[in-house]
């Protein structure tokens, strides 16, 4: 079943701020809340749809590419995962986005006298910062794909206690506030009765343990500066400016949580003799009136290597000749742009006497008086019906 719009499923216009956008998941959530809706699956699968729009569209990054591709976007992975979309989310991804929306855990905590929270302990799960580096590729690399491997510096999780921030397992010690939960409850007297509510544990920061004697190497942060090579996979097609996505590839995120995203901005460094258009690829081909006049054939530069064309007689300046499917393909598509040959014709600044004489005998010929026919458009009457 085809996925429904993001925009539509929120109930929000495409020009929606970041307000907007979190007061639309806000209503939707209470309203489907599996809590509110026990047993309801056409309720929970409203639910988890909501989340998954709201994962996509309240990031920056992925709401670009999810206007620029759509669905597709979840298919333009720099190594095989997804850069939009939230598929695969599960309960526990989708309840850790309450923190932001309702200021900590689920809204029906209050109200039904428990509800869910974050991961399987209930603990609060911090997130590593996302990275920005930028890849510069060919023409020959956008057009074929490409792997690089790159050399990151960046947060990652101390070897020494392997993430957790402790000297050793003993160094742990039970938050004695939240007694583990990583939250705490109030119960507040109203005219309504009773009304729970439930914050992070100011004591732990939600973690639900306190730390009695910290990592010698991380002092208790649970991550170090370090670099690490990552491998990327650069699709075929992509364009100057495209962001590409690596889930997970970011900073480590403190004590265990979950590290952040690597966001590739392409570049694309400037090819000798061929420019990009689009799909298409341009070259300006130059040739002598002569060979315009009797007809040749030459090799030209293509992505893929050299090839030879045939220059008809006759051929006119401006005229553009069209090799099918040697262009830049589309991403993640079979479909392929062409190159365009621009003839133009080259006039000698230097001439020798004999090759003066020659052409003077030549000047006063018929076939070399311009004549274009009635029929016959100017060069910038062909150029605009071309890209019309």
């Amino acid at each position: 079943m085809a996925k429904r719009d993001y925009y539509d499923v929120l109930g929000v216009a495409k020009g929606a701020d970041a307000d907007e956008i979190k007061k639309a998941y806000r209503k939707m959530a209470i309203k489907y809340h599996p809590d509110k809706n026990e047993g309801d699956k056409a309720a929970e699968d409203k639910f988890k749809e909501a989340a998954e729009a709201y994962e996509v569209l309240s990031n920056s990054d992925k709401r670009q590419r999810y206007d620029q591709f759509g669905h597709a976007a979840n298919a333009h992975s720099a190594n095989g995962g997804g850069y939009g979309g939230a598929g695969g989310m599960n309960m526990d991804d989708i309840f850790s986005q309450f923190g932001d929306i309702f200021g900590g855990g689920s809204p029906f905590e209050g109200f039904f006298g428990g509800g869910r929270q974050s991961g399987s302990s209930g603990r609060r799960v911090t997130r590593g910062s996302n990275l920005r580096i930028k890849v510069r590729l060919t023409l020959e690399e956008i057009a074929n794909g490409a792997e690089k491997k790159i050399k990151v510096n960046k947060q990652i999780v101390c070897k020494t206690c392997d993430g957790s921030g402790a000297k050793d397992k003993s160094s742990f010690q039970t938050c004695k506030t939240c007694g583990g939960s990583g939250a705490v409850r109030r119960v507040t007297n109203t005219i309504l009765g009773q009304m729970q509510t439930t914050s992070t544990c100011p004591t732990c920061n939600g973690e639900g343990s306190t730390i009695l004697s910290k990592c010698t190497v991380c002092h208790g942060d649970g991550v170090i500066r370090g670099e690490e090579t990552i491998s990327i996979n650069i699709p075929a097609g992509v364009s100057e400016g495209m962001q590409l996505s690596m889930s997970g590839k970011g900073n480590a995120a403190p004590r265990g949580g979950l590290p952040g995203d690597l966001i590739i901005l392409i570049e694309e460094i400037p090819h000798e003799t061929l420019k990009r258009d689009g799909n298409n690829v341009i070259y300006d081909l130059h040739i002598n009136f002569v060979d315009a006049a009797i007809g040749t054939s030459v090799e030209v530069p293509t992505i893929d290597g050299k090839v030879k064309i045939k220059i008809d007689p006759g051929t006119q300046g401006g005229k553009i000749l069209r090799l099918k499917s040697k262009g830049v393909p589309e991403v993640n598509s079979y479909h392929r742009g062409d190159q365009l040959v621009h003839i133009n014709i080259w006039t000698p600044k230097a001439l020798s006497r004999e090759e003066r004489e020659i052409l003077e005998k030549l000047q006063s010929s018929p076939n070399f008086k311009p004549n274009p026919g009635k029929n016959e458009k100017s060069f910038f009457e062909r150029m605009k019906e071309y890209f019309e």
